[in-house]
């Protein structure tokens, strides 16, 4: 049985948001460790008085980039983590983190694809780890994301995310905005639905692997609605969390 991995204090070298509720956290890890696109990391944080709160944030960063990692963080109102990383956290800080975990929502170009990446909210976080490595690797497995957001504004990463669904390297890119559009919206104005999932499918061929990471109702339908479809419920992987869309 392998070792529970340590605790270590990393470095926050820099912290960028990414739209007015999520921001990217960078940490220099003394006792770095390669992780695999699809992992998170845990992050405690303790009190004078001993109090301990913990919670687990998904890796942007893809695994080829040595010594540090980026943490999509978002805000939560009532979130003891989350308010501490928006409101207090500051560069030069020392955070407590273990990882990287997680053996199962995970992906590698040596387990190849095409891929079919579902997103609801800051689940994209993840799936982003995803399109990175394939990037920073030259892999050319076709992939397909499919990201809700309640408006364009909420949209995480929406710039890159831009570039490498026009690019013509074989990623497509969707939005599903579910709250408000903009004028000459052309993208979907409603909740990821089975005829939305058969749109995504197409053009992918036979038995995709499938990744869909967000809030419990949306991974719950994005999940069924996929194997209604006809795609093998071994090659549908899901990771839930966050808040409702």
């Amino acid at each position: 049985m392998p070792e529970p991995l340590a605790w270590q204090l990393a470095t926050v070298t820099a912290i960028r948001p990414e739209t007015d509720r999520v921001k990217t956290v960078t940490l220099k890890l003394p006792a770095w460790r390669p992780h695999r696109a699809g992992q998170h990391y845990d992050v405690r944080l303790t009190a004078e008085d001993g109090y301990q709160a913990q919670r687990s944030y998904s890796i942007a960063s893809p695994p080829t980039r040595n010594g540090e990692i980026d943490l999509g963080v978002e805000r939560i109102e009532d979130g003891e983590v989350s308010l501490y990383f928006h409101d207090v956290l500051v560069e030069v800080d020392l955070l407590e983190v273990r990882g990287p975990i997680g053996g199962y929502f995970v992906w590698e170009p040596g387990l190849g694809g095409p891929i079919l990446l579902v997103a609801g909210g800051s689940g994209v976080v993840p799936l982003m780890a995803i399109l990175r490595e394939r990037l920073t690797t030259g892999d050319r497995t076709h992939v397909t994301l499919l990201y809700s957001s309640r408006t364009l504004e909420d949209v995480i990463y929406r710039d890159e995310l831009d570039r490498v669904g026009s690019d013509g390297d074989g990623v497509r890119v969707a939005h599903a905005l579910t709250r408000e559009q903009p004028t000459g919206w052309s993208g979907y104005g409603r909740r990821i639905d089975k005829p939305m999932l058969s749109d995504m499918l197409d053009g992918l061929g036979s038995d995709p692997l499938a990744y869909i990471c967000g809030p419990t109702l949306l991974v719950e339908a994005a999940a069924s609605g996929l194997t209604d479809l006809g795609l093998p419920p071994a090659r549908v992987r899901t990771e839930r969390f966050g808040p409702t869309t």
